[in-house]
């Protein structure tokens, strides 16, 4: 995390997210599996820490590996090619993002930390338990205690969603996203960006995708010509020189 200044002067506290290779993996189509829907990766990954479904699958659709897929719906006329790269510049400026990840894990704790509970009395007959939950419910009836009661275990560690994120600003040759507040997970963890379910979509926004543009084959044959010319003229400017020479 970090802040931004905005241009009316007002102190914005903001959470830095980067893209690594985030592009269409596979399709999904209503004719093949009766929805339409895309599959994003993003991370390489090597080939042996990958099943061989997903290995198998990848070589058939000729698309890269990636360490994290998801899988978002979509209207059968935005289905995105494989291969289509996304750009930091998809969530534009003021538009409101859901921000799905997993949770720093806290181990083992007590019903304290993990329920904000108020703990036993200071003194006055309560010895070693102060930071007890105290009881969990009535002697022979009913003689059990309640699932989901309040008590003592496993905190962290949970997938959970922020809602309601702002992006903030987006920078597309370093391929980040400022969105202001926090988000779920640690420092290095992986999030999923969507956009927001109750909010609507501000006008600006690229229709179907943020798809970062490939260069035409004649533009690339053009500008591999250019590169050869120079070189070609930089080796002809060039003087051989003797090395060593008269004292």
């Amino acid at each position: 995390m970090t802040r931004l200044f905005l241009d009316d002067g007002r102190h914005c506290p903001v959470t830095v997210l980067a893209l690594e290779g985030c592009e269409v993996v596979g399709q999904r189509t209503p004719e093949r599996d009766g929805y339409s829907a895309v599959q994003v990766g993003s991370g390489s990954v090597p080939a042996r820490n990958i099943a061989k479904p997903q290995r198998a699958a990848g070589e058939k659709s000729g698309a890269p590996l990636k360490r994290h897929v998801r899988e978002f719906r979509v209207s059968p006329e935005n289905i995105l090619e494989t291969g289509s790269r996304f750009r930091s510049g998809h969530f534009v400026v003021g538009q409101y993002v859901d921000a799905r990840g997993v949770t720093i894990g806290k181990g083992f704790a007590g019903a304290m930390k993990r329920h904000n509970f108020g703990g036993l009395r200071a003194s006055h007959g309560v010895s070693i338990s102060h930071r007890s939950h105290g009881s969990t419910g009535n002697s022979q009836d009913p003689g059990r205690v309640f699932k989901g009661k309040k008590m003592a275990g496993q905190m962290g560690a949970r997938q959970r969603t922020i809602q309601n994120l702002q992006v903030v600003s987006t920078d597309e040759e370093r391929g980040v996203i400022l969105v202001k507040g926090g988000v779920p997970g640690a420092p290095g963890s992986w999030l999923t960006l969507s956009d927001a379910v109750k909010r609507a979509l501000p006008p600006g926004v690229p229709f179907p995708a943020g798809i970062e543009e490939t260069p035409a084959p004649q533009a690339v044959d053009e500008a591999q010509d250019q590169i050869d010319e120079s070189a070609a003229a930089t080796q002809e400017n060039d003087v051989p020189v003797e090395a060593g020479g008269e004292e």
